[in-house]
């Protein structure tokens, strides 16, 4: 399935990274990929992708040359993204940034800390106390949905939508596909409300989403940019988290002696998830596009191309984590790549783990021993979610 393609270029393979077979085995292809070069050219996407950890790390750190301006793998999805920091470079994106940031710092996370630890603790309480229950729609899903919506401040009907909406934008993040093109409607709907219909009196006083409001209203950001984050916030706020709470409560059933390390020392709860991103990461590729030529490790990239940073081969390479392929808990990879790095390392992501850090609290507190049953993934183009999964306690 590969060859080596003439001149600076290095090799080239015949995978197609939104394909079923690598969407359903990531980790296979991308060690395929990983043996092949840092950078491997895949003809059916026209796209670079960069495969190894500290290669990964170097392009996220240099906007000037890796731009954010083809984050998505389609022309269509990078013009509706145009205007949101995911999308931005410097120095409009420190302006968009800044309105996200000042409102997910660790000060307004501690703020939050005690009704969110309360809130997880009363959630996993009921849910262990039925013994058998579904661990995505029930747990995974339901907690950061709620919070989430709570701290955008989406109220009423929209709720029950917002979860349907950002798997479609995820899908939207790939290219042209069936997947993608089934996601338009969906993806669609959130796309006008957020940019034709919302106000900000329609958003709860005191949430992000009016603090982003005010912001346009006070001129610190363009008017349009209001629906633009608060669209990304929705977008990419939940799914993101709520993969990573499946994919740890599956990978601890799976691991038991790994769980009862876990029982034995609560502390090594923020190591447990590091290792949870770092061995399933979420969202295990991102576009980039070059401004210019650049060599990496002796391939060149050249200007105007689409580039596939991997983020989940960096997570497993060999040169960069002992035992890679290994799942343990003690590891604490906190320089995993799954929250990214440099100006677009993932702004929610003090909230994402204080989500999973009273989850895992509660779990800890109430369950012994569980297991995980009839594991239902479902096909995203970026996301990696599962669909459903019969979590029994025991």
């Amino acid at each position: 399935m590969t060859s080596v393609i003439p001149s600076t270029q290095g090799p080239t393979s015949e995978h197609d990274l939104f394909s079923d077979y690598t969407l359903s085995n990531t980790e296979e292809v991308y060690a395929e990929l990983r043996s092949l070069g840092t950078v491997v050219y895949l003809a059916k996407n026209d796209v670079y992708a960069i495969t190894r950890y500290e290669a990964i790390r170097s392009a996220n750190a240099d906007p000037s040359i890796f731009s954010s301006k083809q984050v998505a793998f389609n022309q269509q999805m990078n013009e509706v993204l145009a205007g949101t920091s995911l999308a931005a470079d410097p120095p409009e994106h420190s302006k968009l940034r800044s309105i996200l940031t000042d409102n997910l710092s660790p000060r307004a996370m501690r703020s939050m800390k005690s009704t969110i630890y309360a809130d997880a603790d009363t959630l996993v309480k009921q849910l262990v106390e039925r013994k058998h229950f579904d661990g995505m729609a029930d747990l995974s899903v339901a907690f950061p949905v709620s919070v989430v919506l709570d701290l955008i401040g989406v109220q009423g009907e929209k709720r029950a939508k917002i979860l349907p909406w950002g798997e479609a934008a995820f899908n939207l993040l790939g290219p042209m596909n069936q997947r993608a093109q089934d996601s338009f409607p969906l993806a669609g709907e959130l796309f006008k409300w957020t940019h034709e219909e919302m106000k900000g009196e329609d958003l709860a006083e005191g949430s992000i989403g009016r603090a982003v409001w005010q912001a346009a209203e006070r001129g610190e950001i363009a008017p349009e940019s209001f629906g633009y984050l608060v669209h990304q916030i929705l977008a990419a706020g939940m799914d993101t988290t709520i993969a990573t709470i499946g994919n740890m409560i599956q990978l601890l059933a799976d691991h038991p002696e790994q769980y009862a390390k876990l029982r034995e020392n609560p502390s090594l709860i923020s190591s447990a998830l590091a290792e949870t991103l770092r061995f399933r990461t979420p969202a295990p590729a991102f576009g980039r596009v070059t401004t210019q030529d650049i060599d990496v490790d002796g391939t060149v990239i050249p200007k105007g191309s689409q580039v596939a940073l991997l983020y989940g081969s960096g997570n497993r390479d060999e040169t960069k984590y002992e035992n890679a392929d290994a799942f343990d808990v003690t590891r604490n990879p906190v320089d995993h790549l799954s929250f990214g790095y440099g100006i677009h390392g993932c702004a929610g992501q003090g909230l994402a783990k204080l989500e999973i850090f009273g989850l895992m609290e509660a779990w800890l507190k109430y369950v012994e021993r569980f297991t995980v049953e009839d594991v239902v993934p479902r096909l995203n183009n970026v996301s990696r979610p599962i669909n459903s999964m019969t979590v029994r306690v025991l």
